[in-house]
């Protein structure tokens, strides 16, 4: 309605000015051929209509917001050699007024259980053009389209969701607009029937190092993904969203074209220096620490539709304080179970809240202060809602063989330093390792899946494995290095230079095993890439990780890659340390008291569940491999086994007392 109207009214106006202008010729009021000639050359632009200007959409004060964007933004896209009116260069991300056959930038999906979303990405559109935009697959030599949507502003975005989806097979696709823009791509058939599903793990994309990304695009290409995560920080103008979105996808639009991609924003992509959510409250400065969003709700709402809506609808959608929308959900590929969390919406921010002990509230650095006094019961890491979706993910098994958790950053401060070189800090608060008791409930909700966790937002790539009551029971989390590490180096460096308990046996690298981080969450090191030189750009230790999740094994392997390296010179290209393989088993590591009756069933990988009935814990819920699986558990307490083809649909033991002995544990069939 808002195209055909502003076409009509733009139709209208010329048509009653060219008659008015053809009397006064006839009258011989204008009689200047030059004046008829430049009015004839500018008329359409006297009737143009832009959309509104920033100072509109986020008011007065945040006037600046996406300026590059809105409104008459052809005015301020002037290219580099044309100066502003004060002399100085203008402020220019990418070029936005680009040829108009060149207009849909680029397209990103997803699609799961019969539903496919994607969303296409345009630049900047000139009032005269149309609103709308059009999806189309080919089918066989013909193309076809299947929805027909109307572009999304602030943000330029396009959005269709398709339901009865085929994910049977390849499709290609294209996302036009007009007469002649056309981006293509492939929605690739869902993978189950590979025996490994591979997933290419990124963040932190520095925008002070512009232009493409060739080696990382060249490698990955080689890698062939089967989804991509973006775990945060896909751009650094804080205030330029839309420019600096469009920024990342020209740099990886070829890969992401072809293959699903989860992109979720962390702090920077909001415009704050850090976040801590806070349900959505109202932040006093850009830099976050008193908790909330310092920009505009509809500021941070275009962020995250441009770079989540794509993604399977969330699994609960209310809206938090101020109209703050949320996207936590989850996505299955190939058989792997993804939870996309929302680690730093809900968060408790410190400021005012706990005592200070360092140069800001979100640093300490007195090593003598109390881990308690910080670690209050009322702080908020992941909230309720994301914790209940935990617990029910955690237990339903349709589509999924193996999961896996993905959200932007880590939960413990595997880092010393921070910076500079010389900059040692004890604890930062901005990562997950704080709250603690925020952090230990999120780790038992995935280790009752066996589930891994995949994130960026550190700058300095390391696998662990985390501690929740001990060393070494908990899940594995690998963080992404830098896709280009100049905005901030950090640097795993014990002050005494010694690896900790029970290092890694045959690694490469010195500080290996178990420590606790800044915060007291225990952490066992087993792989980390730290920049040897962040004046280099072959030392900074920047890049991107892989992990590859093989269903059949039911086993894990991270890889982590220099951004200069070639995939083609083999693992010797990793950095030292990688590749790492690890059991799916092993990320429940808790220490085994006792064993349950060995089941032996007539179907291959069915739900196994095994509950402590004296204490009402749920241990794990597990789709086996195999026919035969032999319970572990923790206590000698009564246990209950429950079983199902998807889920723990069927009670099949209640009262069960474990052995400690597992070659004197009972044998049971089991006929489902």
């Amino acid at each position: 309605m808002f195209v055909t109207c502003k076409a009509t009214r733009l139709i209208l106006h010329t048509n009653l000015f060219l008659i008015a202008f053809h009397k006064r010729i006839r009258e011989g009021i204008i009689m200047n051929f030059h004046i008829l000639v430049i009015i004839i050359l500018f008329l359409p632009s006297l009737f143009l209509q832009s959309e509104p200007e920033s100072k509109e959409l986020f008011g007065k004060k945040f006037s600046h917001l996406d300026h590059l964007s809105t409104g008459q933004w052809w005015k301020r896209a002037r290219p580099p050699e044309v100066p502003s009116k004060k002399g100085k260069p203008p402020k220019r991300i990418i070029e936005l007024k680009v040829p108009r056959d060149e207009v849909v930038a680029f397209a990103l999906y997803t699609q799961d259980r019969g539903i496919l979303k994607l969303t296409g990405q345009l630049y900047p559109l000139m009032p005269n053009e149309p609103r709308s935009v059009r999806l189309e697959i080919k089918e066989g030599t013909k193309w076809k389209e299947i929805s027909k949507v109307q572009v999304t502003y602030p943000g330029w975005s396009a959005h269709f969701r398709i339901k009865n989806w085929n994910s049977s097979m390849d499709t290609p696709y294209r996302v036009r607009h007009g007469k002649r823009a056309s981006f293509n791509g492939t929605i690739r058939k869902d993978p189950t029937d590979q025996e490994t599903i591979v997933v290419g793990n990124l963040s932190c994309n520095s925008s002070r190092t512009k232009g493409p990304r060739p080696q990382i695009i060249e490698n990955l290409k080689l890698i062939d993904p089967d989804v991509l995560f973006f775990a945060g920080d896909q751009t650094y103008h804080h205030t330029e969203h839309t420019a600096g979105w469009l920024e990342f996808g020209l740099q990886f639009r070829e890969l992401m074209k072809d293959r699903p991609t989860i992109t979720i924003p962390d702090d920077h992509d909001v415009g704050q220096a850090n976040l801590w959510g806070e349900s959505g409250i109202q932040a006093t400065s850009p830099e976050g620490n008193s908790g909330g969003y310092f920009y505009p709700i509809p500021y941070v709402n275009m962020v995250q539709r441009q770079q989540t809506w794509h993604l399977p609808d969330p699994v609960d959608p209310k809206k938090l304080k101020r109209g703050l929308e949320v996207y936590f959900t989850r996505l299955r590929v190939g058989g792997i179970d993804f939870a996309i969390l929302e680690d730093r919406k809900f968060k408790s921010g410190p400021s005012g809240k706990i005592p200070s002990m360092g140069p800001r509230p979100d640093h300490i650095n007195d090593p003598s202060y109390d881990r308690n006094a910080v670690d209050l019961d009322n702080l908020v890491l992941l909230g309720d809602r994301q914790l209940k979706f935990l617990s029910t993910w955690s237990q339903d098994w349709e589509g999924a063989e193996m999961k896996a958790a993905l959200s932007a950053t880590a939960f413990c401060g595997a880092v010393h330093i921070h910076g500079h070189p010389n900059n040692r800090l004890l604890a930062d608060l901005d990562s997950n390792a704080w709250p603690q008791k925020g952090r230990n409930k999120a780790l038992r909700e995935l280790r009752k899946a066996w589930a891994p966790h995949l994130c960026g937002d550190q700058h300095l790539a390391v696998l662990v494995q985390h501690g929740v009551e001990s060393y070494r029971d908990g899940p594995f989390a690998f963080t992404s290095p830098a896709i280009v590490n100049t905005i901030y180096g950090r640097w795993w460096r014990p002050e005494n230079e010694k690896p900790g308990l029970r290092p890694i046996s045959n690694s490469p690298l010195p500080w290996t095993g178990d420590f606790k981080d800044g915060l007291g969450n225990l952490i066992t090191m087993h792989a980390y890439a730290n920049p040897e030189n962040r004046q280099n750009e072959l030392k900074r230790a920047d890049g991107f990780g892989v992990a590859r999740f093989n269903k059949r094994n039911r086993a894990i392997t991270f890889e982590c890659w220099p951004r200069f390296a070639k995939v083609t010179d083999g693992d010797n290209a990793q950095f030292a340390g990688w590749p790492v393989t690890v059991k799916m088993a092993d990320n429940d590591g808790r220490k085994i008291m006792g064993w349950l009756p060995k089941l032996v069933f007539s179907k291959k990988n069915q739900v196994v569940q095994i509950k402590n009935l004296k204490t009402e814990e749920i241990l794990y819920t597990v789709r086996i491999n195999g026919n035969t699986f032999h319970p572990k558990v923790y206590s000698m307490d009564p246990h209950e086994v429950r079983l199902g083809e998807n889920g723990p649909e069927t009670q099949f033991l209640t009262n069960c007392n474990p052995v400690k002995d597992p070659a004197k544990a009972k044998v049971l069939s089991v006929n489902l």
